[in-house]
């Protein structure tokens, strides 16, 4: 075993830093140290090692170049090293002080130090500069002046370092007041970058909220403020007590330690917790394997942040009252217990929380001012204490906490700041076992940026946000104004993923939840039912959008069966749309828009019609021939001609599109003309479909024409959401595709648009040939594991759905393409969905005699599809 004290005698005993290799070899060994030592040392310790170990090196290569022996020369440590603790790869701030201009020879041996620290491979940023040049720098950048609040004397003259610090603690340079304001800026900026949230599934174990920069962040203003801070220092001026300075050391040591083995794991200065790396940080702390070590390292690590982020809270609010000596302009007594000081709720006295009820209560009287925007920090104190003094039982197990919370989630109101704070001050854990067991539970897959409860809390704000923002959803606004018992949609919101985690399809056991919870609050059974098929369905409406032919009376028909009524159809709408926008920013799209609002109309005109879908249909493609003849005709187009066309379209085409798309497609064809059979027509246009760009191919059928297409558009980084392929009784082929970029949007300008068309073109008149695909797999997708899973159902007119689960990796559209050439299938319809890393595609396909796939055929594609998929190639080429 190495000896950290053996290894910083040896380099005291090198006598030249041209001895590259010792140093080497000193540096190695101090990572060993580090490595062999993290199981039986505390972290606390091994950070200051490393900081000594730094230190010793640092001050031995500058004995080495005599720079000590240089007049008024300060090496100073700065930033985060300057506070004398050190992850493994963190980087080395340095700032070498000087009073004056250098001589020549201190500039060449200060250049040959910083060389030799780049040439032993240590992580360095430096900066020459004197006191006057340090001190200009800081008073107009915020960043510099916080590196120097913490700066530290290496070696060197001691005289030049407290002239410089002096300086840096008065008035002059940064007032407290203006360090403070500007500190709590940055620190409102930086949370806003992660989303607001501490519960990121990829968390930055620095840098999110309620991890280490925030309590850095504490430390930066308190040592501005008091000119010195040992924790102690904020217990002394009433700040917090010995309890709470404890947690916050205790938190600072959990996160050092997750940050700690990152380091070891990486190799390198990397602070986010990736996928990646989760499942050797959790083994090395000692969670154990797997995704079991990985859920309780997280489940712990969020408990941590949710600590640190109250404790935060708690004292930026105490550093603002007395940093820039607010007093209170407007006081509101709104009961015995709590008044309002502009704006944050305060106690009036210390029994406001003396039991489980008053908690309730409290939030109820937050609820009913709306002009309190938050906690102040006496408020803060007292709520975290109290929801200590209770843990011994879950409130719901008190008859009038029962009662009281029915009335809290039946009033629309209380899902604005009330919510916030019952979920983020763990009351909601507190109240319900089975909120508990979800709090910082992970989502291993790349669909859901948040952990489960962070899902849920976002999910419930945006349906409160339904009662606001009409403009942007008026439907749901629309839905949500008229609800009768608001309650039915809280709850179902609530119990909605409630049940994730336990092993069995969580839907079916959130409803049984759900009848338990509703027993036990007395909820009626009428409403029991719904919020009961509202959780046990939750998913059924996006992966009827999504996963289905909409456009198949059956389906409508089978789907409109499930929801029995109006007003489950409304709630589930709602429901949905607040899901999937609560699951990942980056999911909710126009073209997700577009499909669940045509689920919806045609769903509700189902069951006007007492669910004979058909009528409707037929009702439906008489309404749009005739809008899209009107069209037709404002654009001054030969209705003789576009009539002769349609005669070649089946029946349903007409159903499948819009009035806008039958004109478009119509007009684009009628005046491309008469087309050879190795001709092709291919347009395109953001005016078709409100969800995405459309793309329109019409040429003489051929073979392995969708799959040439498909490898184009995702070698250009762009994705096929639908296709609908109507072949024509001339053997003509169209092709229609909604197209979306890799931002899940329409391809925006009418330049690309243009490129990608000629693109397309271009690959078309090479049929057969496969375009060469370099995009390659990300870097999460490549850690994930996706089993391929192929299913059968019937569909309409002799046809078989093909249900596809994959992982989306690159080009897997166009390899499924040549895939059904190859075994003389014919594709007839996609539709096309990606779950973060898993593709859920559906096919309408039929064999070469134009019927439903044979049981034998069936077997054949299931298999060809596996091998195919399944092979461990990088897919980089179709």
């Amino acid at each position: 075993m190495l000896n950290l004290n053996n290894i910083i005698d040896r380099l005291q005993d090198i006598t030249s830093v041209s001895e590259i290799a010792a140093f080497k070899g000193c540096v190695t060994d101090s990572f060993k140290w580090l490595e062999q030592n993290f199981s039986n040392i505390h972290v606390d310790e091994l950070v200051v090692e490393r900081a000594r170990f730094t230190d010793a090196l640092l001050c031995k290569a500058w004995q080495l170049q005599e720079l000590d022996l240089v007049s008024s020369l300060s090496l100073c440590a700065v930033g985060g090293y300057g506070r004398g603790q050190m992850q493994p790869y963190s980087d080395i701030d340095l700032l070498i002080l000087t009073d004056r201009a250098l001589s020549q020879e201190a500039q060449e041996k200060i250049s040959v130090l910083i060389t030799f620290l780049w040439d032993i491979k240590l992580e360095v940023g430096q900066s020459v500069r004197t006191i006057k040049e340090t001190l200009k720098l800081a008073k107009s950048d915020i960043t510099i002046a916080t590196n120097l609040v913490e700066a530290r004397l290496l070696c060197g003259c001691k005289d030049t370092f407290n002239v410089l610090i002096k300086k840096v603690n008065s008035e002059k340079v940064w007032s407290s007041k203006s360090f403070f304001l500007a500190k709590l800026e940055e620190q409102s900026l930086r949370h806003s970058k992660f989303n607001g949230t501490s519960y990121n599934l990829e968390p930055n174990i620095k840098e999110n909220p309620g991890c280490l920069r925030d309590i850095q962040t504490i430390g930066w203003v308190a040592k501005k403020h008091f000119k010195e801070y040992d924790g102690l220092t904020l217990i002394g001026h009433g700040y917090f007590n010995e309890l709470e300075h404890a947690e916050l050391i205790e938190c600072r040591s959990n996160l050092w330690q997750i940050r700690f083995a990152l380091h070891l794991v990486a190799k390198r200065s990397e602070n986010r917790l990736l996928f990646d790396y989760q499942p050797d940080v959790a083994r090395l702390i000692g969670f154990g394997d797997g995704k079991p070590g990985v859920e309780k390292m997280m489940k712990h690590l969020f408990r941590i942040v949710r600590r640190v982020s109250e404790l935060n809270s708690m004292l930026m609010l105490r550093f603002k009252q007395d940093i820039l000596n607010l007093k209170v302009k407007k006081r509101v007594v709104i009961n015995d217990d709590f008044c309002v000081n502009d704006g944050f709720i305060s106690p009036l006295n210390a029994h406001v929380f003396a039991s489980p009820l008053k908690i309730l209560r409290f939030l109820d009287v937050i609820s009913e001012h709306p002009t309190i925007v938050g906690l102040d920090a006496d408020c803060l104190q007292q709520l975290r204490n109290a929801r200590r003094m209770f843990q011994s039982a879950y409130y719901h197990q008190i008859p009038e906490c029962r009662a009281y919370f029915i009335k809290l989630v039946s009033k629309p109101e209380f899902f604005d700041l009330a919510w916030d704070v019952m979920y983020q001050h763990g009351v909601l854990q507190s109240y319900l076992p089975e909120w508990d067991k979800i709090v910082g539970m992970m989502q291993f897959d790349l669909f859901h940026a948040y952990t489960v409860d962070e899902h849920t809390h976002r999910l419930v704000k945006h349906i409160r946000q339904y009662y606001t923002q009409q403009e942007q959803f008026p439907r749901c606004s629309r839905i949500i104004n008229n609800l009768e018992s608001p309650q039915l949609i809280f709850i179902a919101a609530i119990f909605h993923d409630i049940a994730k985690g336990r092993g069995g399809n969580h839907s079916l056991l959130g409803e049984k939840d759900v009848y338990v919870f509703c027993d036990q609050h007395g909820i009626s059974k009428e409403n029991t039912a719904i919020i009961a098929w509202l959780v046990k369905h939750h998913l059924l409406m996006s992966t009827v959008a999504q996963r289905r032919d909409i456009y198949d009376p059956e389906v409508i028909r089978d789907f409109a069966g499930l929801v029995k009524s109006q007003e489950q159809l409304d709630l589930l709408y709602v429901l949905t749309l607040a899901d999937i926008r609560a699951t990942n920013h980056s999911l909710w799209n126009d073209w997700k828009a577009s499909l669940l609002r045509e689920l919806y109309l045609l769903t509700q005109k189902a069951l006007d019609n007492g669910l004979q879908c058909q009528m409707t249909l037929n009702d439906r493609i008489q309404d749009y021939k005739s809008k899209a003849i009107d069209l037709l005709t404002q654009s001054n187009a030969d209705l003789d001609a576009c009539h002769a066309l349609w005669q070649h379209y089946n029946h349903d085409y007409f159903a499948r599109f819009s009035p806008i798309q039958i004109a478009w497609h119509t007009q684009q064809i009628v005046e491309a003309g008469a087309l050879g059979d190795d001709e092709f027509m291919v347009a395109a246009s953001n005016k078709t479909s409100k969800g995405g760009t459309e793309l329109l191919i019409y040429c003489k059928d051929r073979p392995a024409l969708f799959a040439q297409i498909a490898s184009v558009i995702d070698s250009r980084n762009c994705s096929i959401h639908a296709a609908q392929i109507s072949v024509t009784s001339t053997g003509y082929v169209f092709d229609s595709m909604i197209v979306l970029d890799k931002d899940n949007k329409r391809i925006s300008s009418e330049y690309q648009v243009n490129n990608f068309v000629k693109a397309i073109q271009k690959q078309l008149k090479q049929p057969g040939h496969s375009h060469f695909n370099s995009r390659k797999m990300s870097r999460r997708m490549k850690h994930l594991n996706v089993q391929t899973k192929v299913r059968f159902y019937s569909s309409q007119d002799d046809s078989t759905l093909i249900e596809l689960e994959a992982l989306d990796a690159p080009g897997l559209l166009a390899r499924i393409g040549h895939l059904f050439v190859d075994v003389n299938i014919t594709l007839k319809m996609a539709k096309i969905a990606t779950i973060g890393e898993r593709a859920e595609d559906v096919f309408i396909v039929c064999n070469s005699e134009g019927k439903a796939l044979t049981q034998e055929q069936q077997v054949l594609v299931k298999r060809l599809i596996k091998n195919k998929l399944d092979k461990p190639e990088t897919l980089t080429q179709v």
